[in-house]
């Protein structure tokens, strides 16, 4: 078969596909993307991008999808010049928002097309007025209203559509829901897991003979992924344990949500306003997968927190870790923690609460084990890698057939007729 690719990061959700894909010599895969660096093996790396910036006078609502327009250009241009050099695709599976998938039926109107959504953004009700500080306005509901432009564009064109997690789809409108396949990319459990043994060295870090290690891990450090409850939390734990250290993985960064002015950091503003030990917080910014999985496995508790958005991979990564996992009670994270079943959960603005549920946590490390075991088995039965994988090629594979729905599970095998006596 003959898969094509889109996405602007490379390899992105789409590196464990397009390893196993890339091992069949009996497929061609493509990949389009504006990332230069990386290679992986039987993959022929495409590139397209924008002609020109968008412009400073377009209307604030339509810079996205002017955006998303100009990136389905540059994809249309590579696509003709594959399509010159003889590849025509079965398949063409891209990521939607940025416009990659927008024009990729105009080019090949017989190839299928599976795109990938990770979210469909709301005025109200989800991400958006989730925090106390949003004031959502007319322009606001106005201008989050255009902004899925590009995605309904795909929900449109696409033959079939994929979403990470239940919760996800629920934020699609019905109309198209049922187009749409709830199945998460998956995570290596292999790799992702307990070691009893494991001590808190990373790089110069060496916190191997403290106690009271909680960490946190996202991408970025903002509201929109719980930081300043969090750090709220810090301070208040400080204060009552002298013993105490955090390590906090990440880059000092909003990856969503409203940006601060030029030169502010939600941490630097943090670490100004509260008083945290700064020899008791340890700030790793983003590190090798070897690094970070040591942070897991070291950790004593470990805190994860979002508002009702796309949930992070950390997220599972922790739990298939067999990390003790406090959590913020919103929904993304309720359709995976149990609380006290696989993970705590605490109320998301609660800093107090947060604090308190920590060091309890702490305190009981004997008596919340069975939690610890809890989490990494249902990392292992819903998320593990080793399932996932094949129901994501199966998936590609029944869309690029014309199989609708798709079945995500591979058939089952015929029994074997009865010998007759």
């Amino acid at each position: 078969m003959r898969f094509l690719f889109l996405h602007n990061n490379f390899p992105a959700q789409y590196r464990h596909i397009i390893t196993a894909l890339g091992k069949d010599p009996s497929h061609q895969v493509v990949f389009g993307t504006h990332a230069k660096h990386g290679e992986i093996p039987g993959v022929v790396k495409a590139y397209y991008g924008a002609k020109r910036e968008v412009k400073a006078d377009t209307h604030h609502y339509l810079r996205n999808l002017e955006s998303a327009v100009l990136n389905g250009q540059g994809v249309y241009r590579m696509c003709v010049e594959l399509k010159s050099k003889g590849f025509y695709p079965d398949i063409v599976c891209a990521h939607s928002g940025w416009g990659p998938g927008l024009f990729v039926k105009d080019v090949f109107p017989k190839a299928k097309y599976l795109s990938y959504f990770e979210w469909f953004y709301r005025a109200h009700g989800s991400d958006s007025d989730f925090l106390p500080d949003s004031n959502i306005s007319a322009d606001d509901e106005c201008r989050i209203r255009v902004r899925n432009s590009a995605i309904l564009l795909d929900l449109a064109s696409c033959d079939w559509g994929l979403c990470p997690t239940e919760f996800q789809r629920s934020q699609f409108p019905d109309v198209f829901k049922s187009k749409l396949s709830s199945l998460h990319d998956g995570v290596d459990t292999d790799f992702f897991k307990p070691d009893p043994d494991a001590r808190m060295i990373v790089g110069d870090l060496d916190l191997s003979d403290k106690k009271e290690v909680i960490t946190y891990s996202t991408r970025g450090q903002e509201p929109y992924r719980g930081f300043p409850q969090f750090m709220r939390a810090v301070e208040r734990m400080h204060a009552e344990r002298p013993d105490l250290h955090v390590v906090v993985v990440g880059q000092d960064r909003v990856a969503y949500g409203k940006q601060l002015p030029e030169g502010q950091s939600y941490r630097k503003n943090l670490m100004a306003e509260l008083n945290i030990d700064p020899e008791r917080i340890h700030f790793t910014d983003l590190l090798p997968y070897g690094d970070y999985l040591k942070v897991l496995q070291a950790s004593k508790v470990h805190y994860y927190s979002t508002v009702p958005f796309v949930l992070s991979w950390s997220m599972i990564e922790s739990l298939a870790t067999g990390c003790l996992v406090v959590a913020s009670d919103t929904e993304p994270v309720r359709e995976v923690i149990k609380d006290g079943r696989n993970g705590l959960l605490v109320d998301f603005y609660d800093e107090k609460a947060i604090a308190d549920r920590m060091l309890d946590a702490l305190d009981n490390q004997e008596k919340y084990a069975p939690i610890r075991k809890k989490a990494r088995e249902l990392a292992v039965k819903n998320y593990d890698l080793k399932k996932q994988l094949p129901k994501q090629l199966r998936l590609i594979q029944e869309v690029a057939q014309g199989n609708f729905p798709p079945r995500l599970v591979a058939p089952p095998k015929p029994k074997r007729p009865r010998r007759k006596k």
